[in-house]
């Protein structure tokens, strides 16, 4: 079973993958547990990270062994993850990933769904299921196109190969790469809080565009009328 470590200390909620015999690989419990942790934050940035020198390996292969070749057991694993990610995906806080070693499989899908992503030099990253006639299910082949575009997606994805910290850089799969990845969640963590959310919020909208500019024009409103006094201050 992983264990999720919540260490709260605001305005930065860090939540660390905790399994570091198995490379951070995600049983059910492993996955319920990282989808409270996220749910129950009330601060306005959390920080994701893996412990032992890896980010997660993705899904425990015992876990995916012992659904015995099921097809509804696989599927509603699938949507577990899936679910999982949504939750980091549509968490008012905004999710920075710290990389550091391997993102594999359901562990890189996880990060995908991060509103940030950074890496350390020795982080790589993969989606290695192909190899052995599986791929990832947990959003991947609904994030990695958006992020990488569907060619390099596609090329991903389908050779199961692995790229490193500067490859995933050039790609886009990351965007930024530094030696302790924390440093960008604090940068993020020093700004107002409702700008956050507002901003993360406004780039997550999927609307048209027509109702994307007016809630876009309605939360600057809202945000001008808050921080009035801070935009007088800028001025003086």
């Amino acid at each position: 079973m992983i264990d999720v470590t919540v260490a709260a200390d605001a305005p930065i909620r860090t939540v660390t993958l905790d399994r570091p015999d198995a490379r951070n690989a995600l049983t059910v419990d492993g996955l319920e547990a990282l989808e409270t942790a996220i749910d129950d934050a009330d601060e306005p940035v959390i920080y994701l990270r893996g412990s032992g020198g890896a980010f997660s390996a993705g899904a425990d292969l015992e876990a995916v062994g012992d659904l015995d070749g099921d097809r509804e057991r696989a599927a509603e694993f699938a949507r577990l993850g899936q679910g999982v990610a949504r939750t980091i995906e549509d968490s008012s806080a905004v999710v920075v990933a710290g990389i550091d070693g391997p993102a594999r499989g359901g562990g890189l899908e996880l990060a995908l769904a991060c509103d940030v992503r950074v890496g350390t030099p020795d982080s790589t990253y993969g989606e290695p299921g192909v190899t052995f006639g599986l791929f990832g299910a947990w959003g991947g082949t609904v994030r990695l196109p958006r992020v990488l575009g569907e060619g390099d997606a596609l090329e991903l994805a389908l050779s199961g190969r692995t790229v490193g910290a500067e490859e995933a850089l050039r790609m886009g799969l990351i965007s930024r790469l530094e030696d302790e990845p924390r440093t960008v969640a604090e940068e993020i963590a020093a700004n107002a809080p409702d700008a956050l959310a507002a901003l993360k919020a406004r780039i997550r909208d999927d609307g048209d565009r027509a109702t994307k500019e007016r809630r876009e024009a309605q939360a600057f409103g809202r945000l001008v009328e808050a921080h009035a006094d801070d935009v007088d201050t800028v001025l003086e």
